[in-house]
């Protein structure tokens, strides 16, 4: 568990890195894709500490009380939220080096292929993060 926890803050801080850098790069009133990425990855990354405040409040619960299908569902639905989110940064790691992330690097046509099924990766993730927060959050109610 504490690895798992050193290894989240540090992308986490990697990424609040390569965000504030990439500002640089675009104008005011034109973001690269890889920023648009980048920005949907900080909108959902602070998420990450939620799920796992929501799992433990859930699986709590699930001791407590005859576990219902409804709780173990939520329960997992968060757990997989968590696990994509840290799969989705390691890939995005691995596919592009830090002149792409930071200075926007132009990329290679199978670069910018990959930044288009990473950005694809990214909104699907904050979707599902999102809905398993929400419906963890009315079972919680």
């Amino acid at each position: 568990m504490r690895l798992l926890k050193f290894t989240l803050t540090a992308l986490f801080l990697l990424f609040i890195a390569i965000s504030c850098k990439n500002e640089n790069k675009a104008t005011a009133n034109e973001k690269s894709q890889m920023q648009e990425v980048l920005a949907i990855h900080d909108e959902v990354m602070p998420k990450m500490g939620m799920i796992g405040n929501l799992i433990s409040q859930i699986d709590e619960k699930i001791k407590e009380t005859d576990s219902t299908e409804a709780l173990i569902n939520a329960s997992q639905d968060l757990k997989d939220s968590h696990k994509a989110m840290m799969d989705w940064m390691k890939g995005f790691g691995e596919r592009f080096d830090s002149d792409e992330i930071l200075k926007g690097k132009a990329l290679t046509d199978e670069k910018q292929m990959f930044l288009d099924e990473e950005e694809a990766k990214i909104k699907t993730l904050r979707d599902k993060m999102n809905s398993s927060i929400k419906n963890a959050q009315d079972l919680l109610k």
